[in-house]
């Protein structure tokens, strides 16, 4: 059985990541492969609900889909284009798990598309449309880095 964060309890996505996604950052997806080392992708990310959301255009055999249909914990991280009163480049982590589902991206990557490429942009391109697509939801068990998603505990 693969491990879990575990989280009984689905936290919501504060407005203050919603308003960081909706300016496109770049993540970093972190899965872990079978000798518990790190795999890092890049990727276009957005939110359905209280899930985050990753398209794409993939056969099911790419290391990213294996390593979270083996384990479904992931990281996602991202920098924000804001700078704390420290003087620190804000950014956010997210900690959660993840589910690859079959079909379905392409909706989703036109929008992302618009986002990451321009209002204008088609995404995928017709040449694509009938590759295998996947989408990747995950739900976020904690929010980590620096920013106003950061809620200090008591041991801070």
């Amino acid at each position: 059985m693969p491990q879990s964060f575990g989280r009984r309890k689905q936290i919501k996505i504060p407005e203050s990541i919603r308003e960081l996604i909706a300016k496109s950052p770049f993540a970093h997806l972190t899965t872990l492969n079978s000798t518990g080392g790190p795999q890092v992708t890049v990727v276009w990310v957005g939110i359905e609900g209280e899930d985050f959301v990753i398209g794409h255009l993939h056969l099911p055999t790419y290391q990213k889909v294996k390593n979270i249909r083996r384990d479904p914990r992931v990281a996602l991280s991202m920098l924000s284009d804001a700078t704390n009163a420290q003087g620190l480049r804000e950014y956010l982590v997210v900690y959660g798990d993840a589910r690859v589902t079959e079909g379905g991206p392409f909706d989703l990557l036109q929008r992302l598309g618009r986002l990451y490429l321009g209002p204008n942009a088609v995404y995928p391109p017709a040449a694509m449309r009938n590759i295998p697509g996947w989408i990747t939801r995950i739900t976020p068990a904690r929010f980590a880095g620096v920013g106003p998603w950061v809620v200090p505990t008591a041991h801070e």
